[in-house]
């Protein structure tokens, strides 16, 4: 995978589960997030901003090269099949910026399932059986889920649980850092 460059498979605006890729650039500046691709939905444009607003307080502790104050950042988004931008995407735009800050390439073949609020609180993903079916007829190999959505396994073939290799998050930082293969 492409430095800045991750997938992330979530609802779309019309409710059907679709592939979206996220990618950015970073450019000198002051600070700014500019984002192309994102549709004309509220929901979007408020996690990227989630993503963007946690990272610069949380920079810190991800990384002591993501400068937020004399960089700007272009966030690109792809509605690979057309359904509608998701609004679950504050993870993978989180990912996104700081592989490209970084410049370190993702884990690769990964899908990244879940967001955040700008607490850093970690929000299940919804309708997990029908999410890792589009990540296994996509190709992802590893998946990128939040620990919290273990209690919904249950509801999932035993054999596509077992099609992925799983990589387990519990905070924005935790998948940050799994996303990107550092431990």
């Amino acid at each position: 995978s492409e430095v800045g460059h991750i997938y992330t498979i979530g609802h779309g605006r019309n409710g059907m589960i679709g592939v979206y890729r996220v990618e950015s650039e970073v450019f000198p500046g002051n600070g700014k997030l500019q984002t192309t691709g994102l549709g004309t939905g509220r929901e979007p444009k408020e996690a990227v901003d989630t993503a963007y607003n946690f990272l610069k307080a949380n920079a810190g502790s991800i990384s002591g090269q993501i400068n937020t104050i004399n960089n700007n950042y272009l966030l690109n988004f792809l509605d690979l099949q057309g359904l509608g931008m998701t609004d679950s995407i504050s993870l993978a735009s989180l990912i996104s910026i700081v592989s490209k800050a970084l410049n370190k390439n993702p884990v690769e073949s990964l899908a990244v399932l879940g967001s955040f609020s700008i607490s850093g609180a970690v929000n299940k993903v919804p309708d997990l059986a029908s999410v890792l079916q589009v990540c296994l007829d996509s190709g992802a190999k590893t998946i990128l889920l939040p620990s919290i959505s273990t209690v919904d396994f249950a509801n999932v073939p035993a054999e596509l649980i077992s099609a992925f290799n799983l990589l387990f998050y519990n905070s924005p930082q935790d998948a940050v850092f799994k996303a990107l293969g550092v431990s």
